[in-house]
Parts: structure tokens; C-alpha cells; sequence
């Protein structure tokens, strides 16, 4: 009777074994392809939002017709020197003129740029408030580095915040 049991039992689970390896191969997708492999790594941000390739759904506009009103522009300091890269990306864009001084400004534009040594990601918040401190705009942008080295990855992020803060307002001017 010990003998028929255990084969009745060894049976029983090779079959379960047979039937989890089948049901394995029909529920599981085929393999991501290696460019897929890259963005299919976890993070901590949203799925929809900033990955490794930040759009400008990564950005927020609290108050378009304050932001289309902005003629001057006061950067403050931000960590991994974002506020320089900032100033260098926007300068360059021409649309606001910068000003030394947050008195002498429509809005300001500060955040942060933390980078994270150990997941290998800078992420940035950058916001645009009025004199009275009210939200007009945001982004936030998730870059990889190393590689690219930090500098980099910062200097991207300059990038990509000035181009969807252009985007933001071109959007706009196409609604006027």
C-alpha cells in the first residue's frame, strides 16, 4: 500500500508539474526586446510619468494666463548646480529675461535636484511661483546617470525643463 501511495503521489505531482509548466509557457509574453528591457526596470516614479525618458506630460501648468504674463525670471539656487544649467538652457531660449534679483521678478524659479548614488537616478522638481508664492508651473524629470555621468544627467534635465516649459507655452499661444 506505501509503495502504490507514493506513486499515486509522484504521478499526481509530476502531472501538477507538467500542467504548471504549460499553463507558464501560455500566460507568460515573450521576452521585452533589448530597448524595452531598459525602461521595463523599476523606479520609484509613476509608470505614466518621468522614467528614463522624460515628456512633457511631465509637467503642470497651475496657471496659464500667469505663466504667458511672466517677462522676467529670478532662479534660485538649486543642488547639483541645476539653477546654473537652468539659467545657461533658458538664457539661450530668449523668451524670459533673467533677473539677479527676486524683486526684480514676474515669478521665480526654484526646486531641487537630488541624485540617488545607489539607483543611479538624479530626480528634479522644479517649480514656477508668482511674487506671492502661487504655483504657475511645474516638472518633475527622473534621469539616469553613470552613465551618463551626473553632469550630465543634470545638464539634460536643464534641457528638458526648458523645452517643456516652451512646449507648455507654445501649447498656449496656439489656444489664444
Amino acid at each position: 500500500m506505501k509503495r502504490g501511495g507514493r506513486l499515486l503521489a509522484v504521478g499526481f505531482l509530476a502531472s501538477l508539474t507538467v500542467w504548471a509548466q504549460e499553463g507558464q509557457k501560455t500566460e507568460q509574453p515573450a521576452p521585452p526586446a533589448p530597448s524595452q528591457q531598459q525602461e521595463d526596470r523599476p523606479t520609484l516614479g509613476p509608470r505614466n510619468g518621468p522614467g528614463v525618458v522624460s515628456g512633457p506630460d511631465t509637467s503642470t501648468t497651475t496657471d496659464i494666463k500667469k505663466l504667458m504674463r511672466i517677462r522676467t525670471l529670478y532662479i534660485e539656487s538649486i543642488d547639483n548646480s541645476l539653477s546654473d544649467k537652468l539659467v545657461e538652457s533658458i538664457g539661450k531660449w530668449g523668451r524670459f529675461r533673467l533677473v539677479t534679483k527676486p524683486k526684480e521678478a514676474d515669478a521665480t524659479l526654484r526646486g531641487s535636484c537630488l541624485e540617488s548614488r545607489r539607483l543611479k537616478h538624479v530626480h528634479s522638481e522644479v517649480f514656477i511661483s508668482d511674487r506671492n508664492g502661487g504655483s504657475i508651473w511645474q516638472d518633475n524629470i527622473y534621469r539616469p546617470f553613470n552613465p551618463p555621468a551626473l553632469d550630465q544627467a543634470v545638464s539634460d534635465t536643464a534641457t528638458l525643463v526648458q523645452q517643456h516649459l516652451e512646449l507648455t507655452i507654445r501649447e498656449a499661444d496656439r489656444r489664444e
